[in-house]
């Protein structure tokens, strides 16, 4: 809710006189309401975000436009954007039926217009959005994206926010490798797995990483390294020389945790993941 007041004067001849002050309430009856789908990101995620609109009164809300500025901060004196709108995914809804496609500028800011929410009705508005170089990464960063809403019949404008905080777990991606490509009959291959942790928290024992895998052909007389020391089964993995199936032993495998770097001039975050590496080699 918010008050306005206003006087009056009376003027005649050379006197002026003021009246008294009167004050009034307006009452807002259109309410919003921003949240994500998820309250925590890891790098490159794609955030789904819904704003819920309900109309209280007795009259329509109509050609609103809802701005979002996609997380903006201020860096070095200039805005940077952390996310950057998909502006395909945009989807709304009024009373819980899909409507045609509003009018969407992906920006930033991201602007979408048309939208209208019937008397005693409600509408909710869907639409992701990408993190991108600009998203903070390290330990206890968090992105706040604001909404504004305008339009026809709305006094002021109305601000809705929601904060997403980034995730203090590893974040692991695994490559795979053979060498050499051709290999003859009775000749060694060596398998190579890179693992990369993006995280910005190491991947422990704790968090039983386990790499499986069924080598085909099977491999004879295998030699296991991870990170440069020999494993030796059964305390690091598993194989069966039958079915060529490889199972590292759960907590065995561990990856460092990601550094990031923010450029002093343009803001981007640079990420250097943490890596560890496994080599197999046998006798096909």
């Amino acid at each position: 809710m918010s008050t306005f007041s206003n006087q009056a004067t009376l003027s005649y001849n050379t006197s002026v006189i003021n009246s008294n002050v009167v004050t009034g309430e307006i009452q807002q009856v259109l309410t919003v309401q921003k949240d994500s789908v998820v309250d925590e990101y890891v790098a490159n995620d794609v955030l789904t975000y819904v704003i819920s609109l309900v109309n209280s009164g007795t009259t329509a809300y109509t050609n609103l436009t809802i701005s979002d500025d996609l997380g903006a901060y201020i860096f070095g004196g200039t805005t940077v954007t952390p996310m950057t709108s998909v502006p395909e995914s945009v989807l709304f809804y009024v009373n819980g039926t899909l409507q045609d496609a509003p009018t969407v500028v992906a920006g930033p800011p991201l602007v979408i217009s048309g939208l209208s929410v019937p008397a005693g009705g409600s509408a909710v508005l869907i639409y992701r959005a990408a993190l991108n170089s600009y998203a903070p990464l390290d330990v206890g960063s968090e992105i706040t994206n604001t909404a504004t809403i305008s339009g026809d019949g709305v006094l002021s404008d109305i601000q809705t926010s929601e904060t997403v905080v980034v995730s203090n777990s590893p974040n692991l991606t695994i490559t795979k490798s053979v060498n050499p490509q051709t290999v003859v009959e009775n000749g060694q291959l060596t398998y190579t797995f890179i693992i990369e942790n993006s995280g910005n928290a190491p991947a422990t024992a704790g968090d039983n990483a386990v790499i499986t895998d069924t080598f085909d052909p099977v491999l004879e007389s295998i030699q296991v390294n991870f990170n440069g020391n020999a494993w030796v089964p059964p305390t690091n993995y598993t194989y069966n020389t039958a079915t060529g199936a490889f199972a590292s032993v759960a907590g065995q495998v561990t990856v460092p945790a990601a550094t990031y770097t923010q450029d002093p001039t343009t803001g981007v975050w640079t990420v250097t993941p943490g890596v560890s590496v496994l080599t197999i080699s046998g006798t096909i």
